[in-house]
């Protein structure tokens, strides 16, 4: 914090499904000085991958009405006619679709000078212009629509080859939303986090909260010329609504913690059953020879038992069953089966630059992750399952 790395930091850690710690440092900005507590509400970014659109992936897959191999144009039959008719979801769910990272949808709203374009924008809601970005900035009716044109039309940077990309999970957002006929926001809070007791993890959190409970992000001098605040961070959520599969959840960090706790009790929380162990176990499971990724979760580097520091991903010492994700906005939810250990960090390093990487240059994650390790398995390093898996 003293270099400016993030404002201010929330961590929860679990150990055995009991909190061993829970704690805000710093301040949510730089200015006000509002106190970071272990309620603060984060913008979680592609934690919403595996928070929202897996977890809703692995329901439908549950119940029968999703098949990890079928195709695109099985469930969105617009895709038909593209080559790109026969991605599987299995191949979105691993990025192995072939989508280029991710598509700057926000500068085509943009003139010469970086002025809103007035046919696409609005400063206030009016008709025709009724998508919110910001509580300034209002998408014209039906620009959603034509951002999936530009997915649907995108170039494909070669078959089954790994890039990560915002473009897989905004299809399978969109996909979770056709097979349910339920928008993704109202049908996660619906299945998990209604259920779960978990009121400070939704979409559109702006509408439930004030702002002085919720960490603020960037301060967007191109795009939405002003402080982004309550409202998700990535542009291309903020452009479908602040709501998407790749981003646009908000939580803090014990309900993102009692969640992955769910996951490592197999499914069960607080006598309820969300999943199967068995839907667990496949989703968070290596699947590919060319990546460390699960279905729609991330997972350890596969050599991290013989890496150094410099090179071990997330953090030396996790064991092969863990999985997680992290989130651009500085965030990260780690879950270890094997050690019963769940770590939870979110920040907003974005504030008031999204250029700021210090928090990935100091390595500040990662360096936590394995001080809670050291400390929790201290004396006990032989019975710490390090990661060794079989690689398919």
């Amino acid at each position: 914090m003293s270099q400016k790395a993030t404002p201010g930091l929330s961590i929860v850690v679990l150990h055995k499904g009991k909190v061993v710690l829970e704690k805000g440092y710093g301040n949510t900005n730089y200015e006000s000085k509002i106190p970071v507590t272990g309620s603060t509400i984060y913008d979680i970014a592609s934690v919403t991958k595996t928070t929202a659109t897996t977890a809703a992936v692995m329901y439908l897959y549950e119940k029968g009405l999703l098949d990890l191999d079928k195709t695109l144009k099985d469930y969105l039959p617009e895709f038909s006619n593209t080559g790109k008719a026969g991605i599987t979801i299995r191949n979105l769910l691993m990025h192995q679709a072939g989508f280029i990272s991710f598509i700057p949808f926000y500068k085509e709203l943009l003139d010469t000078r970086n002025n809103l374009l007035p046919e696409y924008v609005s400063n206030y809601k009016q008709a025709d212009f009724e998508v919110p970005v910001t509580e300034h900035v209002y998408l014209k009716d039906g620009y959603p629509f034509l951002m999936m044109q530009r997915i649907k039309n995108s170039e494909l940077s070669g078959a089954l080859k790994y890039v990560y990309s915002d473009n897989d999970f905004i299809l399978l957002g969109k996909i979770v939303e056709k097979l349910t006929r339920q928008t993704l926001d109202a049908f996660v809070q619906e299945q998990f986090y209604q259920p779960m007791s978990l009121t400070n993890t939704m979409y559109k959190v702006y509408n439930e909260y004030p702002l002085p409970l919720i960490a603020p992000t960037e301060d967007d001098k191109l795009f939405r010329k002003g402080l982004v605040w309550g409202y998700v961070h990535d542009q291309g959520a903020a452009m479908m609504g602040n709501v998407a599969g790749h981003a646009g959840l908000f939580s803090n960090a014990m309900e993102l913690a009692a969640f992955y706790q769910m996951l490592i009790n197999g499914g069960h929380l607080n006598g309820k059953k969300y999943f199967k162990k068995e839907t667990i176990d496949l989703f968070t499971a290596y699947q590919t020879p060319i990546s460390r990724r699960a279905l729609g979760f991330d997972k350890p580097e596969k050599n991290n038992s013989d890496a150094n520091f410099k090179d071990a991903y997330p953090a030396r010492y996790l064991s092969s069953t863990a999985f997680g994700h992290t989130g651009f906005t500085g965030t990260c939810v780690w879950a270890d089966p094997a050690n019963e250990i769940v770590y939870v960090f979110l920040s907003n390093r974005v504030y008031p630059n999204a250029a700021n990487n210090k928090l990935s240059s100091l390595n500040i994650r990662q360096r936590i992750h394995e001080v809670i390790y050291e400390t929790l398995m201290k004396g006990y390093f032989g019975a710490l399952s390090i990661c060794n898996p079989a690689i398919p």
